[in-house]
C-alpha cells in the first residue's frame, strides 16, 4: 500500500466530500456536517492568521447544538489543537486512522462457537445494536440507531449493520457505512461485552463487513481505533495512517 497516496485519496474522497443522514455544509475554511448519528467539523484548512476566528465561527454555526471537531494530526496549523481547546472545546482519547485493502484481508467470516452474525435490517436488530453499543461504549446510542434506521432503508441503501448473537443474547454489535462515489468504507462501533471477548467475535464481524463492502465494490476499509482494538486490526491487515482526536463542545446553550 501506497500509505501516503492513500491517505490522499481518504482526505479528498471521505473528508472533504462527507455522506452524512443530514446536511453538509462547505465554507472555504471547514466542511461541517449535521446528521442525526454525528455533527461536527469534518475538515479543515487553516492557518495560524485564520485559525482563531473560524474557530469562534463555528461555535457560532453549531449554535446550541453538541459538536465535534474531528482533528488529524496532519490537519494545519500544528497548534490547532491548543487554540480548539483554548476555544472551549475538549479532547477525547485519541484514535488511530487504520485503513486496509479489502483484497488483502482474510475472508474467513465464521465466528465463534456458540454465536451467530445477524443482519439488522428491522427495529428489533436496531434495538439490539443500541444496547449492546450503551453497555460497551456508556452512554445514549438512540441517535446512532435513528440515523442506521434511515440508512438501511434508504434506497441505494448506506449503511449495514450486524449484531453478534449468543443464543437471544445479543454481545457484540458492528456497523459498515458506504460513502457513495468512492474508494472507501468505514467501520463502526464492533463493541463486544467483556465476557465475550478474546473469542473472536471482533475477528468475525470485520471480516463479515469487510465482505459486504466488497461486493459493493469499494476497495479501502477505514476505522478509527481504539487501543484495544488497534492489535487486531492490525494483523487483519490495516495499516495506520494518522491520529484523530475528536474536540467535543457542549453547543452555546442558545437557540
Amino acid at each position: 500500500m501506497d500509505e501516503q497516496a492513500v491517505l490522499a485519496a481518504f482526505d479528498e474522497q471521505v473528508r472533504r466530500h462527507p455522506s452524512t443522514d443530514g446536511r453538509v455544509e462547505h465554507d472555504t475554511d471547514v466542511i461541517r456536517s449535521f446528521g442525526q448519528g454525528w455533527t461536527g467539523v469534518e475538515w479543515s484548512s487553516l492557518d495560524a492568521a485564520r485559525a482563531d476566528g473560524v474557530i469562534a465561527a463555528q461555535i457560532t454555526a453549531f449554535g446550541a447544538r453538541p459538536w465535534e471537531w474531528k482533528h488529524y494530526d496532519y490537519d494545519e496549523p500544528a497548534d490547532l489543537p491548543a487554540r480548539l481547546v483554548a476555544a472551549g472545546l475538549t479532547p477525547q482519547p485519541p484514535e488511530t486512522l487504520l485503513v486496509a485493502e479489502i483484497a488483502d484481508m482474510p475472508s474467513d467470516t465464521t465466528p465463534p462457537d456458540g454465536v451467530t452474525l445477524v443482519p439488522v435490517v428491522d427495529r428489533t436488530g436496531i434495538d439490539d445494536l443500541v444496547a449492546v453499543h450503551d453497555a460497551v461504549f456508556g452512554g445514549d446510542h438512540s441517535p446512532v440507531g435513528r440515523a442506521l434506521l434511515d440508512g438501511i432503508t434508504s434506497s441505494p441503501s448506506t449503511v449495514a449493520a450486524v449484531v453478534a448473537m449468543a443464543g437471544a443474547t445479543p454481545v457484540s454489535a458492528a456497523r459498515v457505512e458506504f460513502h457513495p462515489g468512492t474508494d472507501f468504507a468505514s467501520l463502526w462501533g464492533g463493541g463486544t461485552l467483556p465476557s465475550w471477548r478474546g473469542r473472536g467475535v471482533f475477528r468475525a464481524l470485520v471480516a463479515h463487513r469487510a465482505t459486504l463492502a466488497a461486493a459493493r465494490g469499494y476497495r479501502y476499509l477505514q476505522v478509527d481505533a481504539t487501543p484495544d482494538s488497534r492489535p487486531i486490526l492490525r494483523r487483519l491487515g490495516f495499516v495506520e495512517l494518522a491520529t484523530t482526536t475528536p474536540f467535543t463542545h457542549p453547543g452555546t446553550g442558545a437557540a
